[in-house]
């Protein structure tokens, strides 16, 4: 995990990983309108897809590490996030920077802790992930169809 740490934040070139982002998003338009979703950096970088890229419909990024450093960036299309108010490494003050910079999109926080939506991780929340999972199911279709 350290590694990739590491290469997610210090070795990445975002203007790449945005271009390869923005390729997959052109392919997949091809077949109708696009959803972006993205998990911890993932979540970074859906945020940023939804602000930077073009061809994304909607967007949902769950517990997204950084957001708060660019939550002055201004969306392109719908977006939906979600926090865990006992993750340690986004810390509420950063969930509420975002809230404050961006009053227009629905930002939920569940009673859980960082990767609560991932069934492999110990910090797994089933009730937080169903909810968050029926809240972007709802927002895809609503946006995304």
């Amino acid at each position: 995990m350290g590694r990739g740490i590491e290469l997610a934040f210090q070795k990445l070139q975002m203007p790449n990983t945005l271009a390869d982002i923005q390729a997959a998003i052109d392919h997949a338009s091809a077949h109708g309108r696009v959803g972006v979703v993205g998990y911890c950096f993932g979540g970074l970088l859906t945020w940023l897809s939804a602000c930077e890229l073009n061809g994304v419909a909607a967007a949902s990024s769950y517990y997204g590490g950084g957001v708060a450093g660019e939550a002055g960036r201004s969306p392109k299309c719908p977006v939906i996030m979600h926090f865990g108010e006992l993750d340690a490494h986004i810390p509420l003050s950063d969930v509420d920077k975002v809230k404050t910079a961006q009053p227009d999109v629905p930002v939920y926080v569940y009673a859980a802790d960082h990767g609560f939506n991932c069934d492999h991780r110990a910090s797994y929340d089933a009730p937080s992930a169903d909810l968050a999972r029926q809240r972007t199911l709802a927002f895809f279709q609503e946006h995304v169809g």
